[in-house]
Parts: structure tokens; sequence; C-alpha cells
């Protein structure tokens, strides 16, 4: 049996909050490994900007290219439509019913679990790993959640606070800007190699100051 955490998401484009919260709940829930899993279609927004399932997909592998402990899956990638994490979650499940599973979200996401696709199913497949600081928030997270089913299958985890958007990167693409840093330096590359999300040029670059680009 492996503990198996799985963060989900657009990842329009993946960036280095991302790869944090895929590290700190390695760190502090004691995974075996996470796995990122891209969406197909997201269910409840708009994907501005998307340059196609596929090419996130990439983007996220080179995102995480050289940690063993963090991979990315195409299970959503490669069925269609609307990708609801129940749905997933029931298919890993019945693939691997012997791996313990732990859905990662960050702290804005849990507050909206009670609006998700059942739950309760959710939580009685995954134990839900939650990324927030310890406070007040977490706190009042905590009594929303308990009041699910199997609400007491939640754990919190700490993670720096990054104001970090996958929109905000977007954004300072499309000006012209630097998004160095803010996400893995192979994905900055892919972005500006290929013209992704708008205006890309040398400002969306790597800068080889300070050592090579690699990872």
């Amino acid at each position: 049996m492996a503990a198996i955490g799985i963060l989900g998401g657009t990842f329009n484009p993946p960036h280095v909050g991302h790869v944090v919260m895929a590290q700190d709940a390695l760190d502090q829930l004691r995974l075996d490994r996470v796995v990122l899993m891209p969406v197909h279609t997201p269910p409840h927004k708009d994907a501005d900007g998307d340059p196609g399932p596929e090419v996130r997909f990439e983007l996220c592998e080179q995102a995480v290219a050289g940690d063993a402990r963090i991979s990315v899956s195409r299970r959503e990638i490669d069925r269609p439509g609307p990708s609801y994490t129940v749905a997933t979650l029931r298919e890993i499940h019945a693939d691997a019913p012997e791996h313990d599973l732990t859905f990662i979200v960050g702290g804005d996401m849990a507050a909206s679990l009670p609006r998700w696709r059942e739950p309760e199913a959710l939580l009685q497949i995954a134990t839900l790993a939650v990324a927030e600081r310890e406070g007040v928030r977490r706190h009042e997270l905590a009594e929303r959640l308990e009041q699910l089913p199997g609400g007491d299958r939640v754990r919190f985890f700490d993670m720096p606070r990054l104001d970090i958007s996958s929109s905000a990167i977007r954004l300072r693409v499309a000006q012209g800007r630097p998004i160095r840093h803010l996400v893995p330096d192979a994905v900055a590359r892919t972005i500006a190699e290929r013209g992704l999300y708008g205006v890309a040029g040398p400002a969306a670059t790597p800068s080889p100051v300070g050592g090579p680009a690699s990872r």
C-alpha cells in the first residue's frame, strides 16, 4: 500500500505555488508520492487563454521534472468533458483499492467543497488535505467541513503564503513582463518559445544570469 497525494487543477500554466504545495504535502503528510492531475475541461470555470490540455500536461511534466516523488497523470486529460474530482477518485480507487488516497487543495478550494459534486462521496474515498496556515481561517474551515459527512477526514498542512496565480502569470506574459522565478524555468522557456498566453518575448524567457536555467 502507498500513500498517494493527488493535486488537481487546470494548471494554466503550472507555477511555483503548485510545486511548493506538492512538496510540502509530501513532507508534512508523509506521502509516498504526489500526482498532478491536469483537467481536460474545468467543470466550474472557463480556462482563459487555454493552449489545450495536451500543452498543459506537457507544462506540468516540465514543472516537476527531476523530482521522482512527483508525477503527472493523463487520467483526466484522456477523458473528454468536464473533470469532476469524485469521478476521478472513484476511478483511481477502483484501479488500485490498496492505496491510501489524499486529495490536496488550497484553503479557498476547500471552502467551496460543500458545492462540489458529491462531496460526501469524495470524503469517503480520500482524505482531504488543505494547505492553510494555523490561525482563525483554518479553524473556520475545519468547522465548516466538519458539517459534511466524512468531514473528520480533513487534514491541514502549512505552506508559505505565495501570492501567485495562473491568471496573474497569463496577464504578465500578455503584458510582456517577466515570469522567471514565478514558474519553473522550463515552463517559462516553453511559454516564450511557443508564444503561449499572448505576447511573449525576451521578458518571458529565463535569463542565464545566476546559473543554468534547468531545474
